[in-house]
């Protein structure tokens, strides 16, 4: 079974994640997405696969949030895609994917529903 983890080595929910994976035996395909990050493709994938919109997937406490003007609510889809494409601090995290399928692990444990 592949499984790729969007994942953070700073973020302690992303660590918690990638460490229940590896206790249950699952090898992981690790995308430090803050290096590698995602494309517009990638990301618009990743919604579909969690049934989220890009704002429910967007980390608004981040300074790139105010600092871009983006919770301005006449921002369509595809500018707040392109944002998280380019500034990747702004996509939550982990994301699982697994099986055609994706998960957000919030908390960890979330992500063993899609393996």
């Amino acid at each position: 079974m592949a499984v790729r983890i969007y994942h953070n080595s700073r973020c302690s929910k992303s660590r918690a994640t990638l460490a229940l994976l590896e206790e249950r035996g699952v090898v992981c395909d690790v995308v430090n997405y803050l290096d590698t990050p995602p494309g517009t493709a990638e990301l618009t994938q990743l919604l579909d696969m969690l049934g989220m919109t890009p704002r429910e997937l967007m980390r608004k406490n981040e300074a790139e949030y105010s600092e871009l003007g983006l919770d301005d609510p006449s921002l369509d889809d595809t500018a707040l895609i392109a944002a998280m494409a380019s500034h990747p601090r702004l996509i939550e995290r982990p994301i699982v994917v697994s099986n055609g399928k994706a998960a957000i692990g919030r908390p960890p444990e979330t992500v063993l529903s899609i393996l």
